[in-house]
């Protein structure tokens, strides 16, 4: 990993999430494809990118059995634990309607409402991810969507992974389309025969599933545009190089656009972990990957200070954060941007990927500026609720037709006074 003195202008060397021209019109090639052709473009898409034929795109009660025999005892109990754990948290951010009413009778509130129907990406390729199935669909369910609908890209054996068609029964869901790409995210906005458009589309994917949700953005909702995974991990002294390396390497793994840094006023850890990582990579499973993600995004930033590490941090704006200090608990008022904050030695990032509760689609290039991990929000709309009492209309009316007149709008004042004319 490169070694660097903090500079001003500090910043993640971030992957552009734009596109090429030539991938843009690809996926608005897709899109008005599936718009017009509905199953028939999807199933000449599956075989081009998948290279599978597919009878029936929604996955069958015996695929989803057969899922179960494929998943071990150990594994199913996992995943119902997270599945709980993810669920308690969430819980927790679930808000009630609220209306007041005023002394002269008038009554404000807000109205929140479920969306009707969400549809959740679940990436495929290179791995399973049944972590993401849990993330999406939990709080969707929390907020009170009824209707939740998961799509996914076949292997060459025509299926999707077991482990997430059994997260996906666990969660509850009752719509699983074996379906992906930019051709998916286009049959959630729209509607195909056979898969009817949804109000919100969530969850990450490849370059073409993000800028397919960036084209379908405004007929449907989307969450985000996901970019590349990111970690910075702020550290001393107290901190041990070879757990600090394997966290960083946690990301690395995910893509070779993957950001992994460290921040810390210490050069002897910053040498180290640069070693460990060295060591660690050379036995790594998804070596080339990580190797890639390390050489090109992978950055050890030095500072003179903890509190020059702190507001590092803070320009990062980084997706996932570990603190990794003495007394760590003390520098998170301090903190102002990141995605998920992790607080000492035992909260290694995997453990909110996967099993602590707290969501871990989180923002991404720098975006924790001003955005927020998903959550039960996100699946929710409010409306505002307005009963003016006609003592307060008696009150104000004038005001109001005066305000209208301001802007030039007649008819808005009209719309006021007409209220006296008997």
């Amino acid at each position: 990993m490169k070694i660097l003195q903090v500079s001003e202008d500090i910043s993640i060397k971030r992957s552009v999430e734009g596109g090429t021209e030539d991938q843009r019109a690809t996926v608005k090639a897709i899109i008005n494809d599936v718009r017009q052709n509905g199953d028939f473009a999807l199933k000449q898409y599956t075989e081009k990118f998948d290279g599978i034929s597919l009878s029936s795109f929604l996955v069958s009660e015996e695929e989803i059995s057969h899922a179960y025999e494929n998943v071990s005892e150990d594994q199913l109990t996992i995943i119902q634990e997270a599945a709980a754990n993810i669920r308690s948290f969430h819980e927790k951010q679930l808000r009630p309607s609220w209306m007041t009413t005023e002394q002269n009778g008038t009554i404000l509130g807000q109205k929140i409402t479920p969306l009707d129907s969400v549809g959740l990406y679940v990436p495929g390729g290179t791995a399973a991810y049944p972590s993401s199935v849990l993330m999406n669909v939990i709080p969707a369910q929390t907020a009170g969507v009824e209707r939740i609908v998961v799509v996914s890209p076949p292997g060459k054996n025509g299926a999707i992974p077991a482990a997430v068609l059994v997260a996906a029964n666990v969660a509850g869901v009752k719509e699983i389309y074996k379906v992906g790409g930019a051709q998916a995210i286009a049959a959630l906005a729209y509607g195909t025969e056979t898969i009817k458009p949804v109000d919100k589309i969530t969850g990450p994917g490849n370059i073409y599933v993000a800028l397919a949700k960036r084209e379908v953005f405004g007929d449907v909702d989307i969450d985000m545009i996901a970019g590349p995974s990111e970690i910075a991990v702020l550290a001393d002294d107290s901190a041990r190089p070879h757990e600090v390396a394997a966290d960083l390497l946690s990301q690395a793994e995910h893509d070779v656009r993957a950001c992994s840094v460290l921040v810390t006023p210490s050069r002897q850890l910053a040498e180290a972990v640069a070693a460990e990582v060295n060591l660690q990579l050379s036995d790594l499973p998804r070596r080339d990957i990580a190797t890639a993600s390390i050489d090109h995004y992978g950055t050890i930033y030095v500072t003179e200070t903890m509190e020059e590490a702190v507001e590092t941090v803070n320009k990062l704006a980084p997706e996932h954060l570990e603190i990794v200090t003495e007394n760590a608990i003390e520098l998170l008022g301090q903190i102002r941007h990141a995605g998920a904050i992790f607080i000492g030695r035992y909260s290694s990032e995997p453990v909110g990927d996967y099993f602590a509760g707290p969501n871990h689609v989180l923002p991404t290039n720098g975006t924790a500026r001003f955005s927020s991990p998903l959550n039960v929000e996100d699946f929710q709309k409010k409306s505002s609720v307005i009963v003016y009492s006609e003592t307060a209309f008696k009150e104000n009316a004038a005001k109001i037709a005066e305000f209208a007149r301001i802007e030039g709008l007649e008819a808005h004042a009209r719309a006021i006074e007409a209220r006296f004319k008997n």
